[in-house]
């Protein structure tokens, strides 16, 4: 588990990320993603419909139905993904909870986080799921443990 993201926000991540590597904008299932990414079903089908209402996804009906992008994969960020799922309290909240933490009454971490803080959320508003797809299909990734099962870009493990 993330140090930073929710156990939800990170099924979200992973979950974006395997449909945007699928060809030709298929749905893709909630059974098949569960399957894929060893997420439970009715915990993944809570995600894909937030995301769905925040107009990340769009869902279809039907016996070829399932989950899609709603937009290009260019056009989506980790950030937005992670604002839809945690809301945007990692872009200003105080990394020990304190709700009185400012630049004017800091706690005793703020300085320190807060160099962190600007930096990560430099990296999650700029970078695209389409960048991380890109980076998904490099060699480098192949060779390690597949990040989604039986996936054919990503070798087998079974």
């Amino acid at each position: 588990m993330s140090i930073i993201f929710s156990r939800q926000c990170e099924y979200a991540l992973q979950a974006v990320l395997f449909m945007a590597l699928q060809e030709n904008d298929k749905a893709t299932s909630i059974r098949e993603l569960t399957g894929k990414l060893h997420t439970p079903y009715f915990f993944m089908a809570k995600i894909l419909q937030d995301l769905s209402h925040k107009g990340l996804l769009t869902s279809h009906k039907g016996p070829a139905g399932g989950f899609a992008l709603a937009k290009l994969p260019g056009h989506i960020t980790l950030f937005d993904i992670i604002e839809a799922i945690d809301g945007g309290g990692l872009l200003h909240d105080c990394v020990l909870g304190f709700p009185e933490c400012s630049p004017d009454h800091p706690c005793a971490l703020h300085e320190h986080w807060e160099k962190s803080r600007d930096a990560i959320n430099d990296v999650l508003m700029k970078k695209t799921i389409e960048e991380m797809a890109v980076a998904m299909k490099k060699p480098e990734y192949q060779k390690t443990e597949p990040v989604f099962v039986d996936r054919g870009d990503f070798g087998d493990t079974e």
